[in-house]
């Protein structure tokens, strides 16, 4: 039985994908949907790689990475939607998504929504400054970056399955992250109490956060707007690689 595995870095970015909240799986589980296998990896790259791990065991025969990003093309404003033709990361080949299936869930997107189909870049590392933003669009001509595509795309890859990258911009190039949030978000969730305590240290930061946290519930919307339960571009991005090419 074929069955798209998908891996959101974190549980507020899976929601979009799942009816019922409250059965969100989150940590070491999958969850299977009526349509797709879902699991929330955490963030960064052997998290992600894990987590495509555990869906291959539950049975899923292609793989996409589904979320927000980090805007480098200066053009990109927050919840602008990335429909990647490939992956990069700078210290390796880049890696290509199904076009097809890409092909697919373009077709199927909302004609409303604002479409970037340039290349995504994988960071091991936050990019949170603009300086870093503005070299890493030099230099790798790339138009945002995550933390976790390029590691499911070699898993995919290396066991010769689809994959695919869905992700909509929270950041873009011109903001800054505030680093209480980087070092709170991890394991799927943000840890408010790294995140309090920190604020605590550095108060001056609360508008960016109070703001960054804005702008991650209009992308996490986006995301629930292309990709909710009975869309088209849900249709398609459960099955899209699968149908025949007309």
């Amino acid at each position: 039985m074929n069955r798209v595995g998908i891996v959101a870095a974190l549980a507020s970015e899976a929601r979009a994908l799942a009816a019922d909240q409250r059965s969100l799986a989150t940590g070491e589980d999958v969850l299977e949907l009526d349509d797709v296998l879902l699991t929330v990896s955490g963030m960064g790259w052997d998290a992600a790689h894990a987590g495509a791990l555990r869906l291959a065991r539950a049975g899923a025969t292609a793989l996409a990475s589904f979320g927000t990003a980090g805007g480098l093309d200066p053009a990109l404003g927050c919840g602008a939607v990335l429909l990647p033709p490939q992956v990069c990361v700078l210290d390796g080949p880049a890696l290509p998504t199904h076009a097809p299936w890409r092909e697919a869930v373009r077709a199927a997107l909302p004609r409303r929504c604002t479409l970037s189909e340039g290349a995504l870049l994988t960071s091991r590392e936050p990019l949170g400054c603009r300086l870093d933003k503005a070299l890493a669009w030099r230099e790798s001509g790339c138009v945002a970056v995550d933390m976790e595509s390029a590691a499911v795309a070699r898993f995919a890859a290396d066991a010769a399955v689809p994959f695919l990258v869905l992700r909509v911009v929270v950041d873009t190039a011109a903001d800054e992250l505030p680093a209480a949030v980087l070092a709170a978000s991890r394991g799927g969730e943000l840890a408010i109490g790294r995140l309090v305590l920190a604020l605590a240290l550095a108060p001056w930061n609360i508008p960016a956060v109070r703001e960054l946290a804005r702008r991650f519930r209009t992308a996490c919307d986006e995301l629930s707007r292309v990709a909710g339960p009975d869309l088209p571009a849900r249709r398609a991005l459960s099955e899209g690689c699968w149908r025949p090419v007309q």
